[in-house]
């Protein structure tokens, strides 16, 4: 239910992470929506509280205690007797409460489909839309036997299990072994020992019967729609509704005080607004504002452990979400270095370090996963290492966002089984039109210009692009805000969440090193004109402020390009930022980053003394 701002003037919204509760206070000001206050807390879902809610109650006293210093009014407060007043009654209470939540690991799910690149991708795409965490595809083609695929599902202990496969009117076969073997794994849920596993079917609707008879004893079994009706159709939403609906009756109830946090959420009606699992709230604003805006998205959330990227594209905006669990910036630190490759990470350091020492910093990042750099060379390896994180992440999330795999021939599932076809990417960086970074090294990075570099040579954007970093992670609280105001969700992502850094203007194609590339005319709003013929394998930084729009018209040469149709000259208003435009002439479709290593130190420092990221001292 939508609400408008006569009944939404205060409004809290909490995301109960791992580590931390983050709190914010929301409200109408002067005509329109602000995040106004902030607090945080440890989460206290563990020993010895064991009570997700007093990490809530302790984050939601720092908001009235800075309500009360900011308004200069002791009688404000939130809270009483332990719980969110609802609805407000002047100084006292607020008119929602709404919240988020990944504390306890978050949704973990196991996916089972019979053929893994397309039931079972489709599986996939669903479990993590919802905000889970996949833990493991079993299909009936994934080379394993029974009995490790049972003894896997055995081990995994998932929160819940969604199973594809076939499509309606097809064999029963396939799926019916896959039921066979979550039968015979008899799983466990991982949290609460007194309740049957979930285990959503989402697969061919003739099985129902008998995937009901091999189940119905064993775990707690909820039919849906099929996922994959026609291998050339996908139908993600009632699987994915599911999902949710069972995190709250199921999983939920299990956590420590959720119970307590569940009755709690409220709009001003007083109806349930359901907690959301934090990566699905972040798809939901994700897609929000592209829907609102008509606009094409991508974005990143890089953590210690993780790094989810999301996005929303084509014109029906279809929203993807990937996670790679084995690339973050501290407890996953060594499998990015294992991953990339020394050399793809000292291709980004602009001096030479030896391997040992790089070894040893990475090692000690693992091991202390808390740290910050010390140093200003271990913030340019730290920053270093996050591009090829990110970079593999995105990587891997074009390969899943992708047009469906298996629909260019008509046949019977059975033949599918050596079908290894995989769809095209739907991610076109040349259509994107916002960028957006989010986690620890992103968002708090010393300068902004070095998360703006960060971003550009991990996604490597083409054409024109407007780059932004989430300001505090609030993305979460705005996606579960959403349910009950679109409106309060979009106008404080674009006034407070969003802190957009500027524009990349990157043409696309290759040439040679100091070949005249584009000659750009751009005219600021302060009345002077920046004008040059900027060769190939050079970057510019040209300041312009946040909500500052200039007019530029921007030509080509050697056969490159910006934007989709392969235009050379294009007339295009360049949003400012924080730092500002960003011409980047290093070439796309290949990056035009030098391999000879003395070479590419001497231009790596070109570039981030022109964007000013670091120091002269580290690029002397």
């Amino acid at each position: 239910m939508q609400y408008d701002e006569k009944r939404l003037t205060r409004i809290v919204a909490t995301d109960c992470g791992s580590t931390t509760t983050k709190a914010i206070l929301i409200e109408w000001v002067d005509g329109e929506y602000r995040q106004t206050i902030r607090g945080e807390a440890p989460t206290t879902v563990e020993a010895p509280l064991n009570d997700v809610t007093k990490g809530v109650i302790n984050a939601t006293n720092e908001l009235e205690e800075l309500a009360r210093l900011k308004y200069n009014n002791p009688n404000i407060k939130f809270m009483e007797n332990g719980e969110f007043v609802i609805p407000r009654n002047g100084d006292i209470g607020v008119d929602a409460y709404v919240s988020t939540s990944s504390a306890g690991g978050g949704l973990q799910m196991m996916v089972t489909g019979v053929v893994a690149s397309m039931t079972g991708e489709s599986a996939e795409r669903a479990a993590l839309g919802a905000g889970a965490i996949v833990m493991d595809l079993i299909a009936s083609n994934d080379k394993r036997m029974n009995h490790e695929k049972i003894e896997r599902i055995r081990h995994l202990r998932p929160d819940m299990i969604l199973m594809a496969g076939g499509e309606d009117g097809g064999t029963v076969k396939h799926v019916v072994e896959m039921a066979e073997l979550v039968s015979g794994a008899d799983p466990k849920p991982r949290l609460g020992a007194g309740y049957k596993l979930p285990v959503i079917y989402a697969g061919n609707v003739e099985a129902q019967g008998e995937i009901q008879n091999t189940l119905k004893d064993k775990v707690d079994l909820i039919m849906t729609d099929n996922i994959r009706p026609k291998l050339e159709t996908e139908n993600l939403g009632p699987a994915r509704d599911k999902i949710h609906d069972l995190f709250m009756e199921h999983v939920m109830k299990q956590a420590p005080g959720y119970n307590k946090l569940m009755d709690w959420t409220r709009g001003p009606d007083h109806e349930n607004v359901p907690i959301m699992p934090t990566p699905a709230a972040v798809g939901n604003i994700m897609q929000t504002i592209a829907q609102e805006e008509n606009i094409e998205v991508l974005g990143v959330d890089i953590g210690g452990a993780t790094t989810d990227v999301f996005s929303v594209f084509t014109e029906e905006h279809i929203f993807n979400r990937t996670v790679s669990a084995n690339l973050g910036m501290s407890y996953s630190i060594s499998n990015v270095l294992a991953s990339a490759g020394l050399d793809n990470i000292m291709r980004w350091v602009p001096f030479d370090i030896n391997e040992g020492e790089l070894r040893n910093m990475i090692k000690n990042k693992m091991i202390r996963p808390t740290t910050i750099p010390f140093l200003l060379k271990e913030l340019v390896l730290e920053q270093a290492i996050a591009k090829e994180a990110l970079r593999l992440a995105f990587i891997q999330h074009k390969d899943f966002a992708s047009s469906l795999k298996g629909m260019q021939k008509q046949r019977d599932i059975s033949e599918a089984f050596s079908q290894s076809t995989s769809g095209a990417t739907i991610v076109d960086m040349m259509s994107l039109d916002l960028l957006v970074g989010s986690g620890g090294v992103l968002s708090h990075a010393p300068r902004r210009n070095q998360t703006f570099m960060m971003l550009i040579d991990a996604f490597l954007p083409e054409g024109i692009t407007q780059i932004a970093v989430d300001s505090i992670f609030m993305m979460p609280h705005l996606g579960v805000l959403s349910e009950i105001s679109t409106k309060a969700a979009t106008e404080v992502f674009r006034k407070d969440c969003m802190l957009y850094l500027g524009t990349c203007v990157a043409p696309v194609g290759r040439s040679k090193l100091g070949k005249q590339a584009l000659h750009a005319k751009i005219n600021l709003p302060n009345g002077k004109v920046f004008d040059e013929h900027i060769p190939y394998g050079e970057l510019r930084l040209i300041p312009l402020g946040v909500g500052e729009v200039a007019k530029a018209h921007l030509k080509t040469s050697g056969g490159l390009t910006l934007d989709s149709n392969r235009s050379k000259e294009l007339d295009v208003e360049l949003h400012g930022g924080t730092v500002g435009i960003v011409l980047d002439t290093r070439g796309r479709r290949p990056f035009g980053l030098p391999t000879e290593k003395t070479q590419r130190i001497s231009y790596l420092k070109k570039w981030m003394r022109e964007l000013e990221v670091y120091p002269e001292e580290i690029l002397a």
